[in-house]
């Protein structure tokens, strides 16, 4: 009888291998963000080892360092995304639900972090600067511009599902380039965050700053400006339309 079970183990153990179970199936946290088109995707396990430096991804030809954006952008719905040290926020077109979206992005996370046959990030793009290291060329106000962001700004941010990219200084206007990427990029509120937010502290801090403007992508720029004509063509229509004469009460 012993040989027998010993037998039937043996068996049951070659056609039915054991699953850590444990390692199998990772435990993703979705949180909404200030973007109704953006969901942050939180992991238990890191995804990016580049510290607080984040990837943003607009298309799939820009996803050529990342074979995980390249598999969630196979997914239908996915306009952009971003990856950061342990979340991911992804962007998704109006048109689609994210209760269709939502377990998809799960599905893929789940197998490709849980298998990780491939890096997330290649490491050419693991060895590309972070906008805010400081830099031997950095004047005394741009390493203060970078630190307070970098610092004050930057975390509350990423906790949003966003963050910012630094571009440039213009020590005669006193202007300060950003660019906002992630759930940031094309939320209603970015405006706020720019203004109310980023320019409001830096210009408290450091006297030299007077204005934060944010630098878009050649596709947000072309999407802004076909907005502003269409706005103004709806305008100028509204105020060409003739008045309708008022019509006076019939009389008896």
């Amino acid at each position: 009888m012993l040989s027998i079970r010993h037998s039937l183990a043996a068996r049951h153990a070659r056609w039915f291998p054991r699953v850590n179970t444990a390692a199998r199936f990772l435990s993703f946290k979705t949180f909404p963000t200030p973007n109704a088109n953006a969901v942050k995707f939180v992991s238990p396990t890191t995804v990016s080892p580049a510290g607080n430096k984040t990837f943003e991804f607009s298309s799939t030809l820009q996803a050529v360092h990342s074979p995980l954006a390249r598999k969630l952008f196979k997914l239908s719905g996915v306009k952009s995304l971003m990856i950061g040290s342990d979340f991911i926020t992804v962007n998704k077109q109006d048109h689609v639900n994210w209760a269709h979206l939502r377990p998809e992005v799960v599905k893929v996370l789940d197998k490709f972090l849980t298998l990780q046959e491939e890096p997330v990030i290649t490491k050419e793009l693991l060895q590309e600067t972070d906008s805010f290291a400081a830099s031997e060329d950095d004047s005394e106000i741009v390493a203060m511009i970078k630190e307070l962001i970098d610092t004050r700004i930057r975390p509350a941010i990423q906790d949003d599902g966003g963050d910012i990219e630094y571009k440039a200084f213009d020590e005669e206007t006193g202007t300060v380039f950003l660019k906002l990427q992630g759930a940031c990029k094309s939320c209603s509120s970015s405006e706020d965050t720019l203004k109310g937010g980023i320019e409001s502290m830096l210009m408290h801090y450091i006297e030299e700053v007077r204005e934060v403007v944010q630098i878009l992508d050649p596709e947000e720029e072309i999407a802004n400006k076909e907005f502003e004509r269409l706005e103004f063509k709806l305008k100028s229509k509204a105020q060409k339309a003739p008045e309708r004469p008022s019509q006076s009460p019939p009389t008896l």
